[in-house]
């Protein structure tokens, strides 16, 4: 079985909430996705990224720090997707990455990586460093188009977040 396969299952298994099931594959896979977040090959190490989160693999979260700072944008696309999937349950997670999610949002040179950091910075709590952020971008002309929307769609639901509570 391949690491896409086990995490496909592992997936299926979180899905069921069969979480003994999923417990013994994650002790299974445990090495192995650690060997592939550390491969050489861009597509190993994003597959490895988007495992964590299939796997619900929340002791991992600072492997995928390594994601969020690796050279592919591939990798870095692949682990913000998996910090989006696992701090839609846990909006902490997203506190833990705040700066580099900021640094990514702000200076990352792919614009797919940029609105996926975006992505993850919408199930965090309200902060006002982020919101003046996004905003700052949906208001960019330079900017993007689709970055611009993701930017200011985030930035509002946010600011709708934080009057809620």
């Amino acid at each position: 079985m391949t690491l896409a396969e086990a995490a496909a299952q592992a997936d299926a298994l979180a899905q069921a909430g069969d979480q003994r099931a999923l417990a013994t594959l994650r002790s299974q896979w445990d090495e192995e996705i650690e060997a592939a977040a550390r491969d050489g090959d861009y597509r190993v190490r994003a597959q490895a990224y988007r495992a964590i989160a299939q796997f619900r693999f929340r002791q991992k979260l600072e492997l995928l720090r390594r994601g969020l700072e690796d050279e592919s944008p591939a990798a870095r696309g692949s682990a913000l997707i998996a910090l989006e999937a696992l701090s839609r349950d846990h909006p902490g997670d997203v506190n833990q990455f705040r700066s580099l999610l900021h640094e990514l949002v702000a200076r990352d040179p792919n614009v797919a990586v940029r609105r996926l950091a975006i992505v993850c910075l919408r199930n965090g709590p309200h902060q006002r460093d982020t919101v003046q952020l996004l905003e700052g971008i949906a208001e960019d002309e330079d900017a993007d188009g689709d970055l611009r929307r993701t930017a200011r769609t985030v930035a509002t639901a946010l600011v709708r977040k934080s009057r809620t509570k």
